[in-house]
């Protein structure tokens, strides 16, 4: 069989993936591929999915499978996978990476030292010690920041309408996150439901001087509402790794305050694409029965 690897993935993936039949990153091949390997740059809609009419299985390497139209996929007899478990320990840091940086000011700080400036009276820190995290969706990645910010002292709140019980943090209701909570990080899957849920009514419930860090998705925000609360002072800052559109060309994003940016880096460890690759292996290895 032939197997497409349309994204990046670690350079020794197509070494591995030999052994299940010939491997392939020509997209000039979609047509003759009968597995299709994505990641989050790769968009696999109706009109993709028609130019690859051998295709019996797509694989996204990552956590979700917005980026895939999985029912039209599925109308044609091609079954859909990820490998959420790969990017958990990546994504998570990342999350927690920013939740340091943001109180910290690290990038303002750098930038002003690069400038000749010497703000130590101006840039006054906050400690994470002692604050609330709320977790909206604690799945692998809101489980694995849970770990951490209790770590540093953090208490940890989470809602999740489809987890019950959990180990590393009281969960509460949606509105008590947004009462209660310091700081957010966000960690859904981009559905019907939850797409523009951060928005300002649910910005006006939050504690003012709230921060939130997105390491899910950028549609699950409503860009020009986060914005507003950056200006008002409602919100103190946003960090965020996703955006409405990739790149966020004409956001309102990059015109506010107190934004941190990074692009959509989540994923992209060299450790989580050596656990992509094994991930994508055992799935084709099931597939291919061999």
């Amino acid at each position: 069989m032939v197997i497409l690897l349309a994204d990046a993935f670690a350079p020794d993936l197509p070494g591995r993936l030999a052994t299940f039949g010939e491997v392939t990153s020509d997209m000039s091949r979609l047509g003759d591929a009968e597995v299709l390997i994505v990641r989050s740059k790769t968009k696999v809609d109706k009109a993709m999915i028609d130019a690859a009419p051998k295709c019996r299985y797509i694989i996204r390497g990552g956590v979700g499978v917005d980026t895939i139209d999985v029912e039209y996929a599925k109308s044609k007899g091609i079954a859909v996978d990820n490998t959420p478990e790969a990017s958990s320990l990546a994504v998570a840091e990342l999350a927690f990476a920013l939740m340091i940086a943001m109180p910290n000011h690290l990038v303002r700080a750098d930038n002003s030292m690069k400038e000749g400036k010497w703000l130590k009276k101006e840039l006054e820190r906050t400690e994470l010690n002692g604050k609330t995290l709320g977790l909206i969706g604690i799945g692998r990645i809101g489980h694995e920041l849970a770990l951490r910010a209790k770590a540093f002292g953090m208490s940890v709140i989470a809602y999740d309408k489809y987890v019950t019980s959990s180990e590393v943090a009281s969960l509460v209701s949606l509105d008590e996150v947004y009462a209660k909570s310091d700081y957010i990080s966000l960690h859904t899957p981009l559905t019907d439901e939850t797409r523009g849920m951060i928005n300002a009514a649910s910005i006006a419930k939050m504690k003012k001087g709230v921060y939130l860090i997105n390491t899910c998705r950028g549609q699950v925000v409503v860009e020009q509402d986060i914005a507003d609360a950056l200006n008002s002072g409602k919100m103190a800052g946003y960090a965020t790794d996703v955006y409405n559109k990739e790149p966020p060309e004409g956001s309102p994003l990059l015109k506010a305050p107190n934004v941190l940016m990074t692009p959509h880096l989540g994923a992209s460890t060299e450790e989580n694409l050596l656990r992509l690759g094994d991930s994508i292996v055992a799935r084709l290895k099931k597939y291919s029965g061999k």
